[in-house]
């Protein structure tokens, strides 16, 4: 209960070991319970004129908790290895809200990036009127700077109202 409560709430890097340890420890109690089991059944089914009818009685008891023993042996079994499942995909949900996030801001900065690799080239206004004459203007760079401040926070503001910038419940 303790590593399904870890593997639900606070998963961590430890917790698959964990999921495996357990795992293991119910591998190991299966394997002590079968033969048990099977000792009890067989004492239950074979010559019952050595055991007297409280004795069969109580060997019936034994093989009834051995059968209960295991099968919540079986139950806990299927439910590690759900543990592990849902260990999983909380990590991949963790990473993908980590991707989400990388790739909003990617998504930001690569209009900025060109517009600054843009004006980043040395154009020459002297040499031809295509070659940028918003260089020349005296509030052509406050202008740029500006263009690129509202383009990202448009993007941020879309990605806002899309819902995309919000934490994840």
């Amino acid at each position: 209960e303790a590593v399904e409560d870890e593997a639900f709430s606070t998963p961590s890097r430890g917790t698959p070991e964990r999921i495996q340890d357990v795992k293991g420890d119910l591998l190991a109690l299966r394997r002590a319970a079968v033969p048990l089991r099977d000792a009890a059944a067989a004492l239950v089914r074979n010559d019952k004129r050595f055991f007297t009818d409280e004795t069969v009685m109580y060997l019936r008891d034994c093989h009834d908790h051995t059968n209960q023993a295991l099968d919540a042996i079986e139950l806990n079994r299927e439910i590690v290895s759900g543990l592990l499942d849902v260990y999983l995909s909380s990590m991949s949900n963790r990473m993908n809200d980590v991707m989400k996030i990388l790739t909003i801001m990617a998504t930001i900065f690569i209009p900025l990036t060109f517009i600054a690799g843009v004006y980043g080239m040395n154009f020459d206004t002297r040499v031809s009127a295509w070659n940028m004459p918003e260089l020349a203007w005296p509030h052509g760079y406050p202008l740029v700077l500006g263009l690129m401040a509202s383009i990202a926070l448009l993007l941020v503001g879309y990605f806002y109202r899309k819902g995309w910038l919000s934490r994840p419940e």
